[in-house]
């Protein structure tokens, strides 16, 4: 029988999830020779055997992968037979074409779960346990390919049993990178708040009775530190105190699905989302009685729960044996922590003890946060679970980076066909976030060896990422709108090219006119966009004051609507707030002293809630716009009237009629759920109207839907359920719909702009 080759080449999420193991396997199974090994593209494959042989191979490797790999490309070629006896996994190479094959770090797998509650097992109360199948990935990883002398994990060396679990073809540890046991490390301390080693015989039983006792234990994880407390703990006062978060809910973690079923009301698609790989925190409606105290998320029916999703998670929530406020190691507006020595420096006026490991994590990854949208989960934070995972796109014709927003700032990196979206860095005003997110951007050129020749940025001029972009020497800079962005975001996700029907509902975006947009539908594709309708601006008195002060807000859009004689003196809203704080404001709008319009949807759900919810101030991003989505009656049909001047340019959607029947309403004494109710209703049914008048004009054009006002459930499932299935309606999954997944659309527009800028040249 005569002996052929292949040589293939494999792309996506093949390194690390025992990809090499598994091929392995199946060659030897199939009686066929050669090697596999990892490159800078993936994994290649030289293989030999009789054709029939080869061909079984093949399809089998296309068709079933094994899980937690994702193949994106596969390429087999025919190549010329070479003498081998036997098939062998081989050293990696670092060939010219780079694609970022390191998967997101994965959850503990059920095995490795059982064994480290197994008393007789070698891995009992291993808080470092993983295989093949789980353990961490992007956090430890220093470079590609994806070995252990590329991770953190190379300064351990493995005893003599993990060697034999690492070579045996057999075994699920067979390949696993950061194959670790209590004899060959990595190993915990416990230290004091001034960064003492308190020499503790076991660590983490050590931490989990402070816990108990009620005292903050900052902890390091996978890709950072947390600062954890009973959630039940007086200790929850102090950690409000040092976050700078009076209201902000905390995110709490669960031994088990159990646990989060007694506290949460769970679906089956929350349930899901809680036990995936990625162990995201979800949130979820918190049960009335479920016993969790109302400091944790006050204000809000939600709770956002999550699992534990490391081996060191497992051991301190059952050694704790209650919920834990499990909230991100940093103070207000820096990056998460997650060096030993930093994070004593930064949490030591808060932490009493400091649960510590001596494996390095060079990825600092946030948690991931998801909610359930019209059924499905919805991304609302990207990061641990899911960075750095590309999004396939359109190939670009220079690599281009884009910058992301101010606030909830992601970068993105493409290269060919694929986008990076780097993990969550958080608000650009500290210092410290900003060289988080500049050595995020550095680690990513580096991991894909490439140069960004296109940057892109916000038009706001006063963002930090649009003045690092401008910054930066030798590129191509793109301005790109923010609405555009958001439009071309959710474009992206979905495999559109356009033109799309793109409605981009947020707080503010710079707008091309200098002026402030924010409820724009848009006639979009990547290389440019028209702007269909709008809605009518909101006047905000004392520019950002009125954002956080949201009384002023609903001031301004009472006087629009009345034209100056709002019956102010009969609102609840406004017996809270002083006479002559209200006379000053009420001047300032008449006079336009200091007295920017906005045109964002999220100003009027703000200036709504005020007046529905009696609330003078947001103590937090979005907290009034999502107290009045949860208190609105969910089986309310009503809605209240607005217009439409479709004789502007662009059409624009006036509120003032639902303004004022609002307020008859709230003088008869109608219920706040009935109002908030109608409020969406009405959102939906102009958001509606808008959509279908400009689909009859240019056709029935895909619809997407994007921004932070799309976190809103009821708002986004009323507007999906208005327009289909007359029109095909996308919405955000794996790329968040607010901020924070906004680079992504920069990149492809940028990359279309510099396109069209370079046709131009050539035909002048």
């Amino acid at each position: 029988m005569s002996t052929e080759g292949r040589h293939i080449e494999v792309s996506g999420i093949v390194q690390g999830v025992g990809f090499r193991p598994w091929v392995y396997r199946m060659a030897r199974e199939a009686g066929l020779s050669g090697t596999v090994r990892n490159d800078a593209g993936g994994v290649a494959i030289d293989v030999f055997g009789s054709g029939e042989a080869l061909d079984g191979f093949v399809e089998r490797l296309a068709a079933s992968p094994p899980p937690g790999a994702a193949i994106r490309d596969f390429v087999s070629t025919a190549i010329a037979a070479e003498p081998a006896d036997r098939f062998e996994i081989v050293g990696s190479e670092a060939g010219p074409a780079r694609h970022l094959s390191i998967p997101p770090d994965r959850a503990t797998c059920a095995e490795c779960l059982a064994e480290i509650f197994d008393p007789r097992d070698r891995r009992h109360r291993h808080p470092f346990t993983n295989c093949t199948r789980c353990g961490p990935r992007f956090t430890i990883a220093r470079d590609v390919p994806y070995d252990r002398s590329a991770t953190t994990m190379a300064r351990f060396p493995m005893c003599a049993d993990c060697e034999r679990e690492y070579a045996s073809a057999t075994d699920r540890r067979f390949h696993a990178e950061p194959n670790a046991c209590p004899e060959c490390g990595p190993r915990l301390r416990l230290l004091a708040a001034n960064g003492a080693d308190l020499a503790a015989k076991d660590p983490l039983h050590a931490a989990a009775v402070a816990l108990r006792s009620g005292l903050i234990v900052a902890v390091k994880g996978i890709g950072g530190f947390h600062l954890a407390c009973d959630a039940s703990s007086p200790g929850l006062v102090e950690l409000r105190a040092f976050k700078r978060r009076d209201e902000k809910p905390f995110a709490v973690m669960v031994r088990d699905l159990a646990t989060a079923e007694r506290l949460a009301e769970l679906t089956d698609v929350e349930r899901q989302l809680l036990t995936s790989v990625e162990r995201p925190i979800v949130l979820a409606r918190r049960r009335p009685n479920g016993g969790l105290s109302d400091r944790v998320a006050p204000g809000t029916p939600l709770v956002g729960l999550m699992l534990p999703y490391s081996p060191l998670h497992h051991l301190l929530l059952a050694d704790v044996d209650r919920p834990l406020v499990m909230t991100s190691g940093n103070a207000e507006s820096e990056p998460i922590a997650h060096v030993d020595a930093d994070a004593v420096a930064r949490l030591a006026p808060i932490a009493a003890l400091f649960l510590v490991h001596d494996r390095e994590i060079e990825a600092p990854c946030d948690d991931s946060v998801a909610r359930v949208v019209g059924g499905h989960p919805v991304v609302l934070r990207r990061a641990r679970g899911w960075a750095p995972r590309a999004v396939h796109v359109r190939p670009v014709a220079r690599p281009v980076l884009a910058c992301g927003a101010q606030l909830k700032n992601t970068f993105c990196l493409a290269a060919g066909d694929r986008a990076y979206l780097g993990a969550h860095v958080g608000d650009l005003d500290h210092p410290a976030t900003l060289a988080s997110f500049e050595q995020g951007i550095a680690r990513l050129e580096r991991w894909l060896d490439v140069r960004p020749e296109v940057v892109a940025h916000d038009l706001h001029p006063g963002y930090v990422s649009t003045a690092w972009a401008l910054a930066r020497p030798d590129v191509v800079r793109v301005g790109v709108q923010h609405h555009h962005a958001h439009v071309a975001s959710a474009m992206a996700e979905h495999g559109l090219d356009g033109p799309v029907l793109g409605v981009a509902y947020d707080g503010t975006g710079w707008g091309t006119d200098g002026t402030t947009w924010g409820g724009e539908l848009l006639l979009a594709d990547f290389a440019g966009f028209e702007r269909l309708a709008t809605f009518r601006p909101l006047p905000l008195p004392g520019g950002d004051a009125a954002i956080r002060d949201v009384w002023r807000t609903a001031c301004a859009l009472l006087d629009d609507a009345f034209d100056h004689a709002a019956p102010l003196d009969r609102l609840a809203l406004f017996s809270h707030v002083p006479h002559d704080a209200v006379a000053v404001v009420r001047r300032m709008i008449e006079t336009g002293l200091n007295v920017p319009r906005a045109r964002g949807v999220g100003r009027y759900f703000d200036a709504v809630g005020a007046l529905v919810l009696g609330r003078r101030d947001a103590r937090h991003e979005g907290q009034v716009a999502s107290a009045l989505e949860h208190v609105a009656d969910p089986d309310e049909q009503g809605r209240y009237p607005f217009a439409i001047d479709d004789r502007a340019t662009p059409w624009e959607i006036d509120l003032r009629p639902l303004v004022r029947a609002l307020v008859a309403d709230l003088l008869a004494g109608t219920p706040a759920t009935c109002i908030a109710a109608k409020f969406h209703n009405t959102l939906v049914a102009t958001t509606a109207e808008c959509v279908r008048a400009a689909a009859r004009r240019l056709g029935r054009l895909p619809v997407v839907l994007s921004g932070g006002c799309f976190q809103n459930a009821r708002l986004t499932e009323g507007v999906v359920a208005a327009l289909m299935p007359d029109l095909a309606v996308h919405v955000h999954r794996d790329v968040p719909p607010g901020d924070g997944g906004i680079a992504l659309g920069q990149a492809l527009v940028a990359d279309a702009v510099a396109r069209t800028a370079v046709a131009a040249g050539r035909a002048a």
